[in-house]
């Protein structure tokens, strides 16, 4: 049987099946046409399990049909059973999208120290050692936010949105160019520096980077061995693997 995966954010939900580990099918759907899309889209009597993760009040009350129609559905909480051991001192604050990543990592690069950087709203970085310890990591505001409070906190700076910008330009000769080259090019320096710092404590590491605007900085972060915008999906998918195998260790 095939596994529903659904990642709920507060604009879109994203949606994709997998079956035997590998993804099937991948869409994007606004949330208020997120369940007739689904039902275009997908079979769900095809479906043997589904796993939600959501940053959504309401989401059990909300998608309840899935109860009706999909044979076992998980709503991911800090409170699960992880394939991993969870060091982190506070894990009642963990965030499922940071759970999710390293779940993935443990699957995709086991006894491997893994450090995942999920590029989004904010900047992730999660460590994995080699014995499947999570320690945890950092949280540093992503793109769009950093653009955002030059414009909020002085008041003559523009809105800039988030957009593809070469670094190798960082002499901005315009307010805008000189905005964008301080975000990203920091931002690349900032995560390079970061990578090596943890290459200092860990040795050999590898390193994963993942995240909405990680197709903005792919081809800028010179120490990533790794890249994927479906990271969290997956680990989503491995979490679910892990709770339907009766909390089994890989």
């Amino acid at each position: 049987m095939k596994n529903l995966i659904i990642d709920e954010g507060n604009s879109f939900t994203k949606v994709a099946v997998y079956e035997n580990g590998v993804q099937l099918w991948y869409e994007r759907f606004e949330r208020g046409s997120f369940e007739e899309g689904l039902r275009q889209a997908v079979t769900l009597s095809e479906i043997g399990a589904c796993i939600v993760a959501s940053v959504v009040e309401g989401a059990e009350e909300r998608l309840s049909f899935l109860r009706r129609e999909v044979g076992r559905v998980y709503f991911v909480s800090n409170a699960m059973p992880m394939p991993f051991t969870n060091r982190y001192a506070t894990p009642e604050t963990l965030g499922v999208d940071r759970l999710a990543v390293m779940a993935a990592a443990v699957r995709r690069f086991p006894k491997r120290n893994v450090l995942v950087i999920d590029a989004g709203t904010c900047i992730t970085f999660d460590v994995m050692t080699s014995g499947g310890d999570y320690l945890g990591g950092a949280i540093a505001p992503g793109l769009a936010m950093r653009l955002r409070a030059m414009h909020e906190f002085t008041a003559k700076l523009p809105h800039v949105a988030e957009q593809d910008f070469d670094i190798e330009h960082f002499i901005g000769d315009t307010t805008v160019g000189c905005m964008l080259s301080g975000v990203y090019h920091n931002v690349v320096c900032e995560i390079d520096g970061v990578v090596e710092r943890y290459r200092e404590r860990f040795g050999d590491l590898v390193v994963v980077l993942t995240g909405g605007n990680y197709f903005y900085l792919e081809k800028r972060i010179k120490s990533c061995n790794f890249a994927s915008s479906f990271f969290l999906l997956e680990g989503l998918n491995v979490i679910l693997e892990y709770q339907e195998q009766g909390e089994g260790r890989y």
